[in-house]
């Protein structure tokens, strides 16, 4: 697999702001799930350097017409990060769970983008992926990767999945006291 270029199929809205989307992969470091202590002792997520080796920040590029949200999502993370895994779907609703949608400036383009982070749980890390020669990639822990984070907005992104993580879910409404 090669990771696409050019801006052919990038998606834009009618105002002409570029649609961007990215996850923040992430891994329990046990085989537990969050339980006692908090979420920065168990949960490490993966951040990757710019092509060029200034900053690091969580997966992310356009969205592009022949594709959903969550499949842009998804080919980000193997083309820069190479990694694969699940996004998070609602316990109640048939949707996924994105973290949230941001305005910014691109410094790069000088340009307004929409973007849109969603959590990625991860289940295989490649050896091989498609920006391994550009990019490098590194498993923090989640106070560490809200330091070195380049981007304001990942960083709002990443506070959102460690609240949503650290809340206890729900697992069935009809026998959960909080619907009565």
């Amino acid at each position: 697999m090669v990771s696409r270029t050019g801006r052919q199929l990038q998606r834009y809205d009618p105002t002409g702001c570029r649609l961007v989307v990215g996850c923040i992969p992430y891994r329990f470091r046990s085989s537990s799930k969050i339980g006692k202590g908090n979420v920065n002792e168990q949960v490490e997520v993966l951040v990757i350097s710019s092509q060029k080796g200034q900053g690091m920040f969580f997966p992310k590029g356009g969205w592009e017409l022949d594709e959903s949200l969550e499949e842009a999502a998804c080919r980000e993370s193997l083309e820069e990060a190479g990694v694969l895994g699940t996004i998070e779907v609602s316990d109640f609703f048939l949707f996924f769970c994105e973290l949230g949608k941001w305005s910014y400036r691109s410094r790069s383009h000088d340009s307004t983008c929409e973007g849109r982070m969603f959590p990625l749980l991860v289940t295989q890390q490649l050896d091989l992926w498609p920006e391994k020669n550009v990019r490098q990639r590194l498993w923090m822990a989640v106070d560490e990767a809200s330091e070195v984070c380049e981007h304001w907005w990942m960083k709002e992104a990443l506070d959102i999945l460690v609240e949503r993580l650290s809340t206890p879910r729900i697992q069935n409404p009809s026998t959960d006291s909080r619907f009565e």
